[in-house]
């Protein structure tokens, strides 16, 4: 007889796997639920090939949603009504994300880069066909309020419904009429340009788990009525968290630095907490105030880039106690310290390099000469800027928080795209010099700039040059 040895398995091997069966039956009938899930949601709302997509309108109270299930009317709209929602629609500044061509205002096409792909902003003119002509109220309110479109799509968050959801029911409502007495245009907007899995729109169901809370602002009944305006309009129809509040690794916004700072398409969002140093902590509630209306506060600032835009469009129109309001409110903030052991006002000191440079043969590429060939006749050779502090200066680069930010980039985009900030004040314009210096040019004037008139610690790379002239704007 052969005996024969059996290999008995331990009962504690036995119970692991098990368990990891339980584990991958679970797994994958979870993985199944989710699909099913998405093919019900699909087949219940069957959204069109092509969506209307992202972007800003804007501000709120209390709600109460309409529940109107036709298109609302575009005419006999009450005019008090349309001309609140005028107001807030420019608070919310709608029209700067909503328009490409200028000659289109409202009918969208603007492509906003993500890192997930680009998305192109939608038509919000009362266009039957390509814009929201067809939308009813309650169509209008979820997308605000909820961020799902008309077809039951989720919508990407390029368009701040993370913000909007505070907006009261009113004030949505007040936005709508406005915009359905705006002219219709006929204008569908190229589709977005989002690689798999991100042009998954239910997948928002998840992005919105970790990122999003929806539910109108609430007045803080310790705090005074000022206060919390400021809060309404900065927290919700303003939206100023999307420019100056970090990301984090899924693109929502980094709620424990808020305010402190952000990127956009090259453009650096400065730090706006009490900080004195990395903030405007140091700036007066009159500077402050004249920056939102006007764009410009000598000794300080001068708006360029997105804040420009914002500017223009946006805060000029503000009332000024909505400014107030607004001022009220980021002073209450927690600061941020980023920093910065100097504020960014505070540095430079008129320069001396004409005299230096009579005479002298340059062969190679040099910030000072390229200064005074190409900015001294505006800014002067010394930096100190042309027509002191009058509406249309032309600024002093000294004490300027542009060339005195430890990030040179906003000034080398200035170079390269120059600046365009119309309001009741005055038309600014700086020429765009990006067709006409090359990028160690560029990064030569901004070098040169920093470290006579700013902060000399901040240096910008021909290769990072590069990189900011290849963004979109």
């Amino acid at each position: 007889m052969t005996n024969k040895t059996s290999r008995v398995q331990p009962a504690g091997s036995l119970a692991q796997v098990a368990r990891r069966r339980r584990v991958r039956m679970a797994t994958l009938a979870a993985a199944f639920s989710l699909f099913a899930l998405y093919l019900a949601w699909h087949e219940a709302y069957d959204p069109p090939t092509r969506h209307d997509d992202e972007s800003p309108i804007t501000q709120a109270l209390a709600d109460d949603p309409a529940q109107s299930t036709q298109p609302a009317a575009t005419a006999a709209a009450d005019p008090g009504l349309v001309k609140r929602g005028e107001y807030l629609a420019r608070a919310g500044d709608c029209v700067a994300c909503h328009t490409a061509d200028k000659s289109r205002p409202f009918a969208g096409g603007l492509p906003i880069n993500t890192p997930f792909g680009t998305i192109y902003t939608p038509n919000i003119t009362p266009d039957p066909d390509t814009g929201i002509g067809q939308w009813t109220d309650s169509d209008f309110m979820r997308a605000m309020q909820q961020g799902i479109g008309k077809g039951g799509e989720r919508l990407y968050p390029a368009f701040p419904y993370v913000e909007y959801t505070k907006v009261t029911g009113q004030d949505v409502l007040a936005i709508r009429a406005y915009l359905n007495t705006l002219a219709p245009i006929h204008y569908a907007p190229p589709r977005n340009q989002m690689s798999f899995p991100f042009n998954q729109r239910w997948l928002m169901v998840f992005w919105n788990m970790f990122n999003f809370t929806e539910g109108r602002f609430v007045p803080d009944p310790k705090q005074s009525a000022e206060w919390n305006r400021g809060a309404y309009l900065v927290e919700g129809l303003a939206h100023c968290e999307e420019c100056h509040t970090p990301r984090n690794i899924l693109q929502g916004l980094k709620t424990s630095d808020r305010f402190s700072g952000a990127t956009q398409a090259g453009w650096h969002a400065f730090n706006i907490t009490p900080d004195k140093n990395s903030g405007v902590g140091n700036w007066s509630d009159a500077e402050l105030a004249g920056y939102l209306s006007t764009g410009a506060v000598p000794g300080r600032a001068n708006a360029a880039g997105p804040m420009a835009q914002v500017v223009e469009d946006s805060t000029q129109y503000l009332t000024s106690e909505d400014v107030t309001s607004i001022i009220m409110y980021l002073r209450s903030v927690a600061p941020v310290i980023g920093g910065e052991t100097h504020p960014r006002d505070q540095w430079g000191m008129p320069a001396h390099d004409v005299t230096a440079l009579r005479g002298t043969e340059v062969t190679t590429v040099n910030g000072a000469q390229l200064f005074v060939a190409n900015c001294a006749s505006c800014h002067n050779w010394t930096g100190q800027g042309v027509g002191a502090s009058a509406a249309g200066a032309y600024p002093a680069l000294i004490h300027n928080t542009t060339a005195g930010a430890s990030d040179p980039n906003n000034l080398a985009m200035v170079i390269l795209h120059g600046v365009s900030r119309t309001t009741k004040q005055a038309d600014v314009l700086m020429p765009a010099f990006g067709a006409e210096l090359t990028d160690d040019q560029v990064a030569a004037i901004t070098n040169y700039v920093t470290k006579q008139f700013g902060n000399p610690q901040a240096i910008v790379t021909v290769d990072t040059v590069a990189k900011l002239r290849a963004q979109q704007q």
